[in-house]
């Protein structure tokens, strides 16, 4: 579900993979620009992803998700701020706690409230949420969903058996139209499972998608074990194109107590199994219990703990998935050789729209690998290949391919892949192959100021639909990024350049304000800019006194692309 988007922060995110690589825990408020910034993002993608929520009430533009998701937080952070300053101990967990919770409420309402429409133009405002959020919803609901039962909203709580009688009423009266069915984020018991088996046997034959996503928690073991089974055998049979079954900690024997379920999907188009603690004895109770997956358009494995082994039976489910078009894999514990067996099996997805690989350990052996199937894609738009381990090698390997590749690309995502300068000739001239471009994040590298200057080159002709470039933590200096501002605050609809943790001088910093002086909004904060950091760094060269000598040298450089 979307609390996801929180995964990572505010000290939630124990069982990360790479926690020890790059920590995000958050003890202490407020958080900063960067941590906003990155929730933000996550928001955002939660709002033009397609998931349950999406599939139901809209995707939202890349522009609406951004307008939404930065209300959502700067309301969140007022809320969690003033709070903060009432606290008698000021330690700030208090305020980071409803932070998270504001957030989570205000992103869920704007799922609901899905894209914009001319009746309802505008972003609404997230002041009054609940009366917007019900009258919006009344009427969009009532005429466009009326095949959806859903007992998802409210707040997350058990449910046993005389409320489950009374809610699941509407799924027993004869001639119901409800074709798909959203359980979740309620906890089931086995009373209250036992009073909805009857009720789905008798709609089995009509339900096209299912979510039974977190619809167990907080249940002991063996008691969610044989509510997971209950379903399975109430639903088995049925001809499904959607399931989700995430954020329900299912390990290999919560995999098998859906078995019934699972064997008999041949038609699936869509599974979701993110959040569930998917080992590699899950992975391939997954990859045997499942008879065909052959019109699988989306596989998401999002936040699981599949390493090696595991990867090899996902490879095996995504070798015999020739349509897929949405693949996330991302956070999955994944190095090098379950990272080569997975690029391999991609290379026979050539439908493929969107790849999120983000958060493993593949190394440059399977970015090389990964390569080659990216060079199949001509339909890929959005690539989310941050936290790797590319390193040079693999960079050069994957925007190569990608410069032949993928001609309607929007996003490009390299973020922390420990990425030198060496690298920057070759990935601009893939980003200035890729005119669709909407975002580029190549933050937490080392691409300095040449890099910088080189990538501000390739984006100056065209890119007219330009939003969101970050560079920051890149030891990016005065020259590096007075270019890029200039670059960026010429493209029409740019909105957000981010610069942040830099080692900008404070007379460029004073150059990037003035540039942006007539909006500035579109600069993100540049509180974490060290102007120091860089004057130990006698090898670099690139100091202040011969920056104007750097920038002149790269002034006349000219992005190749293809011959």
């Amino acid at each position: 579900m979307f609390f996801d988007v929180f995964v990572g922060f505010f000290g939630m995110d124990a069982t990360s993979p790479n926690s020890e690589r790059r920590p995000f825990s958050i003890k202490l408020w407020p958080p900063s620009q960067n941590t906003r910034q990155m929730l933000v993002e996550r928001m955002r993608n939660n709002l033009t992803t397609k998931s349950i929520f999406t599939q139901r009430y809209g995707v939202l533009t890349q522009e609406e998700a951004e307008e939404n998701a930065k209300k959502i937080e700067d309301v969140a952070f007022s809320s969690a701020n003033e709070h903060y300053e009432k606290e008698r101990d000021g330690d700030g967990s208090s305020a980071v706690q409803l932070y998270a919770r504001e957030c989570s409420k205000l992103l869920l309402e704007a799922l609901k409230r899905g894209p914009r429409t001319k009746e309802y133009g505008e972003v609404p405002s997230f002041e009054k949420t609940e009366d917007v959020t019900e009258e919006l919803t009344s009427e969009k609901v009532s005429t466009a969903d009326v095949t959806l039962f859903d007992i998802s909203k409210g707040q997350r709580a058990f449910i046993e058996a005389e409320e489950a009688e009374e809610i699941l009423r509407p799924l027993k009266e004869p001639g119901n139209s409800y074709t798909k069915i959203c359980f979740s984020n309620r906890s089931f018991g086995l009373e209250a499972a036992r009073v909805a088996e009857p009720i789905l046997v008798s709609i089995n034959s009509q339900l096209k998608e299912v979510d039974l996503s977190d619809f167990v928690a907080g249940r002991p073991e063996a008691e969610a074990l044989e509510v997971m089974a209950i379903f399975s055998a109430a639903l088995e049979g049925s001809v499904l194109k959607s399931l989700n079954l995430s954020d329900n900690a299912l390990g290999e024997k919560g995999v098998r107590a859906f078995g019934a379920l699972l064997e008999s999907q041949s038609s699936l188009e869509e599974l979701y199994l993110m959040n569930d603690g998917i080992s590699k004895e899950a992975a391939r109770a997954v990859c045997e219990l499942i008879p065909s997956t052959e019109k699988l358009r989306v596989l998401q494995f999002h936040n699981n703990m599949t390493g090696d082994e595991g990867a090899q039976a996902i490879s095996d489910v995504v070798k015999h998935s020739p349509l897929l078009e949405d693949f996330r894999c991302s956070s999955t514990r994944i190095g090098s050789e379950g990272g080569t067996a997975l690029s391999e099996a991609l290379e026979s997805c050539t439908r493929l729209k969107k790849l999120d690989l983000r958060d493993n350990m593949f190394g440059v052996e399977a970015g090389v690998a990964l390569s080659k199937a990216l060079s199949n894609y001509a339909d890929l738009t959005e690539v989310y290949l941050s936290y790797l381990n590319l390193e040079d090698d693999g960079t050069v390997a994957i925007t190569n391919a990608l410069k032949g590749s993928a001609p309607l690309l929007e996003v490009l995502e390299l973020a922390g892949n420990d990425i030198t300068v060496e690298a920057a000739p070759v990935i601009s001239a893939c980003v200035a192959a890729k005119q669709h471009l909407t975002k580029l994040n190549l933050a937490e590298n080392e691409l300095k100021d040449d890099g910088a200057i080189q990538i501000s080159k390739a984006l100056e002709q065209g890119h007219d639909q330009l939003k969101v470039v970050d560079m920051s933590s890149n030891f990016i200096r005065r020259a590096g990024a007075r270019q890029l501002a200039q670059v960026v605050i010429q493209k029409p609809g740019f909105k957000q350049l981010n610069i942040d943790a830099n080692i900008i001088s404070e007379e460029g910093i004073d150059e990037v304000k003035e540039i942006f002086k007539n909006s500035p909004d579109m600069l993100e904060s540049l509180e974490e800019n060290d102007p120091e950091g860089g004057d130990d760094d006698e090898e670099s060269g690139e100091g202040e006194g011969n920056e104007d000598e750097l920038e002149s040298k790269m002034k006349n450089l000219e992005v190749k692309q293809d011959d």
